[in-house]
């Protein structure tokens, strides 16, 4: 108890003397280190929410765009940092996350132009616990999507829309704003015409990094080899 007494004096009586040093120095988390905690949960949760296309898909591999960014994600924790290898996985890594973010900063802009500023987030933001049993309608919200994907640019890619956004048009029928939501997205993003090319930075050659995926883990595969046979 006396040597934690002595501590709790020490660091006092040092604080004190380096109160003239305390303005030169940045800290380096907030005054509230909850506040910081509670920033870096969200951020993971965000990444994660923002992530697989499938919220309900565990393996994240049911579709081809979820189980290529997966794969590029193990890739890279198994390639050293700093490496060329791993500043083209991590180049490849943002390049996804950036075409999927720009098509949720669109649906927010929507519901935004729609009245819903304060809502959007919550509105848009599918847990991977999220479940196809707790929806209301899905049939309808099922059209809907199929009508966004063929009728709108709201999404960049041919492939069939991400299930997600299935779950978040069931919230928007129950609001009774889906329609309204259709008719912004028809005005705002209209449809692409064939001729019209692909947005540069958006179009993500799946073939190309699936195959680089599946060098980078037999390159590491037989890395492991050669240090079990040394």
């Amino acid at each position: 108890m006396g040597s934690v007494f002595m501590k709790l004096c020490c660091c006092c009586c040092c604080a004190g003397d380096n109160d003239d040093d305390d303005d030169e120095k940045q800290p380096l988390v907030p005054q509230d280190p909850l506040e910081y905690f509670n920033r870096e949960v969200q951020k993971r949760r965000d990444e994660e929410t923002n992530l697989w296309s499938e919220p309900g898909d565990r393996s994240h591999s049911e579709r081809p765009d979820d189980r290529v960014l997966y794969g590029l994600l193990q890739a890279r924790t198994k390639t050293r940092m700093g490496s060329t290898g791993y500043r083209r996985l991590s180049v490849d890594i943002e390049a996804m996350r950036d075409t999927r973010r720009e098509v949720r900063e669109k649906w927010k802009q929507i519901l935004e132009n729609l009245g819903f500023m304060a809502e959007a987030d919550s509105l848009l933001n599918v847990s991977a616990g999220a479940s196809h049993d707790r929806m209301r309608n899905a049939p309808a919200a099922r059209e809907l999507l199929h009508t966004l994907h063929t009728e709108t640019s709201v999404f960049y890619s041919r492939e069939p829309p991400p299930e997600r956004y299935l779950l978040i048009l069931d919230r928007l029928l129950y609001l009774d704003i889906a329609e309204d939501f259709l008719a912004k997205a028809k005005r705002f993003y209209p449809p692409n015409d064939d001729s019209d090319e692909e947005v540069p930075g958006l179009a993500i050659n799946l073939p190309l990094l699936m195959a680089r995926v599946e060098a980078m883990n037999g390159r590491a595969t037989e890395e492991d080899e050669s240090e079990r046979d040394d």
